[in-house]
Order: structure tokens, then sequence, then C-alpha cells
């Protein structure tokens, strides 16, 4: 079967595709509802209201949506170079413990130096654990995605030993309750408040960080280098890339932003402590992962990964109020979260499908092939220029050739 499509219409129905599969997930999640016995009209709507229907949630849904803005920002990176980080929930725990115990053992500094301090270290432990499997899968071919789940479970085991031991709260001691958690943090560490008592900088430096993000990746020369990379390791080699070491790097500013929204998490969070119940979850809520639906969601672009995080953070806000209206399990929540997972995953081929042409009105076949090509396609485009600095690869500023 072949479809005539011209290349405006391409990238419009390619720019749909995202939006038509959550569209899908939620009528699937409306027959669920249904068969529960539950008024689907009415949870959706509740849905809707408990999200976006007022200021206060609205600032709800925008906290939700920053952790997960940061993550999508840094698969999106880690995508380009066809490296495929599922150690995000890792890499939050890290930056979140280091920056407490910067906090902890920097106690007496300014809020005017702290804030930056508690950043940088969030920045360097989420990048201490995107660089291990970035090293492991450039140097030694070790697969990225069984090492960043293995760290996964390494880093919520140190979490774990942390906020029970060394890092407990004393009074939890005293009362004998030891429930795995900090003392409140210093004041100074606190992120600062933009207006009303909950809307922090975070979402501000989020979206900051995603316009940084699309500069770095199409408007230099080591953007250039990471897409290269990922859409062919032998091209880039041939000119000179130094691919391992591109791929190590993909992987270490991945877990970075991953690490600066676990900071986030601890020192924009109401309590200002790290807490858990003893599994990544249980600090993250599992924004490392729902971080990548994110990004897929916003076509493994940084820019259009905001408003999808958004969108993403407003399903989960509001399917707690879906749930509390028509009164469903709270594991329907789960599986709508996760039907949203399938179909936007699902459809993600499609949607690198319709944009793999070269710029000519061509024929789309249902043949199942995923060709290369255009810059809006997954891993952007060969035919992209190359930014001032890169007409020869031979020998880069790293000095490393082939």
């Amino acid at each position: 079967m072949s479809i005539n499509l011209s290349r405006q219409q391409r990238r419009i129905l390619a720019y749909s595709i995202p939006v038509l599969a959550v569209f899908a997930a939620l009528l699937f999640g409306a027959i669920m509802l249904v068969l529960l016995g539950a008024n689907p009209f009415e949870g959706y709507s509740e849905m809707f209201v408990g999200a976006f229907g007022s200021g206060n949630a609205l600032i709800a849904t925008i906290l939700k949506a920053t952790p997960l803005l940061f993550v999508g920002i840094g698969i999106v990176i880690a995508f380009r170079a066809n490296v495929i980080n599922i150690g995000a929930e890792g890499q939050m725990v890290l930056g979140g413990l280091f920056a407490t115990i910067a906090a902890l053992y920097l106690p007496d500094l300014p809020a005017i130096i702290m804030v930056p301090v508690v950043i940088v270290a969030g920045l360097a432990g989420g990048a201490l654990w995107g660089w291990i499997p970035g090293m492991l899968k450039a140097y030694y071919r070790v697969n990225e995605i069984l090492s960043t789940i293995m760290l996964n479970i390494v880093a919520v085991q140190l979490m774990s030993y942390l906020l029970r031991g060394p890092l407990i709260d004393p009074a939890e001691i005293e009362r004998g309750t030891r429930i795995p958690q900090t003392e409140r943090l210093m004041e100074s560490a606190d992120l600062p408040i933009i207006f009303g008592d909950r809307f922090h900088i975070g979402p501000i430096l989020a979206v900051l960080c995603a316009i940084a993000a699309y500069y770095l990746l199409w408007r230099t020369p080591l953007g250039y280098r990471l897409r290269a990379v990922g859409l062919s390791e032998h091209a880039a080699r041939y000119a000179g890339i130094p691919v391992r070491r591109t791929i190590a790097l993909a992987l270490t500013m991945s877990g970075a932003l991953a690490g600066l929204a676990g900071a986030v998490l601890v020192f924009g969070s109401e309590s200002h402590r790290m807490v858990t119940d003893g599994s990544t979850m249980g600090f993250t809520g599992s924004a490392g992962f729902n971080g990548i639906v994110a990004a897929l969601l916003g076509g493994l672009h940084p820019i259009w990964t905001i408003p999808a995080s958004f969108l993403f953070g407003g399903l989960i806000v509001g399917g707690q109020a879906l749930q509390r209206a028509v009164q469903v399990p709270s594991a329907l929540i789960v599986a709508l979260n996760g039907l949203v997972v399938v179909f936007v995953v699902a459809a993600d081929r499609y949607r690198v499908k319709l944009l793999s042409n070269d710029g000519r009105d061509e024929q789309i076949e249902d043949d199942g092939s995923m060709p290369l090509g255009d810059d809006d396609s997954a891993l952007g485009s060969v035919y992209d220029a190359a930014p001032n600095g890169t007409d020869s690869y031979g020998q880069d500023e790293f000095g490393e050739g082939r």
C-alpha cells in the first residue's frame, strides 16, 4: 500500500501522531472506566479540571512536569547520539544525594552561593552515574540498557543505606521511627520562590536547559558530532569524529540533567529534605521513566519536550483527581499512564517514517522500513549543514582522530 503525500502533509501528520496516540490511550482508558462502572465523561472532566482548572492546579502540573522535562532533555541528547538511557531514575537519586551532601557539609554558605552549589552538585552526581555506563558502552561495548538499569538498583541501595544511616535525621533515631530521610535542610539551599508559596525557579531552569540543548544540538560543533554519531558510527569515525568519546559524553550529559532533576526534587520540595520509602519511585515518583515518554511525545526534540512534559505532568496530576472523583482503584491510573507510554512508543516509528524523506515529495511505502534523513526525524539528518568550525574532522579539538 502506498500513500501520496506532500512534504507539508507529511509534517502535519507526523506532528499529529503523538497527540493522536495520547487520545487513543485515553479512549482505551475510557473503556476501562466503563468496565469498572465509572462514567468516563465525568472522570476525564475531573482529570482536566484537576490538572488545568485553577491556578493551584496549573502550578501543581508545572511542578510535576519539571523533573520530566529535565530527564526528557537528557534523553533527547542521548537518543540523538543513538544511545538509550534507561538509568535516569538512578541518576536522579545520585543527583539528589550529591546535592544533599553538599548542603549538609557546607551549612554556612549564603543562599546566593548555596543554591548554585547544590545545583552543580546535582549535575555532578547525575553526570557520574551517566559517565559509568557511557564508558562501558563506548570502550567495552556493554549494552547501555542493561548497565543503566543495573545502576538504578545500585543507586537505590546506596540511597537506602545513606538515608537509614549516615544521613538519617537524628530526630528519627531519637523517636525510634527511623524513617529514611534527612533532617530539614538549611533554608539557604531552598530554591527561590518566584510567586505564591510553591512555584520556584526549577521550571524556569528546566525551560532554559531545553533551549540550551536545542542550541547545543543544532548550532554547535559538539551537537553536530553527537548527531553524526547517532546517524552512523562508521561514517562518523571515517570523518574523524571521536566516536567513543562522543558516546560517553552523550550519556554523561544525559545523566547530568537527570541529576539536576534530583537536586530540584530535594530543594524544591515542600519538606525540603531527601526522603524515600526504600525504592527509587519513593524519591523520583517514576520521573526517570516518565521523562522518556515525554521525550518521545515531544518527537525527541528539546523544545517540543517542553509542552510534552507539561501534558504528561497534567496526566499524572489529573489522574489523581480522576481517581478521587469516580472512586476507581489507583492501579487504573498506573494503567492509564502505561497505556499512554505504549501508544506513544508504538506510534513513534510512524512519525519517524513520515519525516524520513530528504524533502522531495515521495511515496511512503508501508513496508516496515524506517530510513533516516530529514532534520526533524528522530536522529537528525545527514543533510544538516555543518556548523562553523566543523569543516574538517580529521583531527578535532579533543585531539582524537578515528
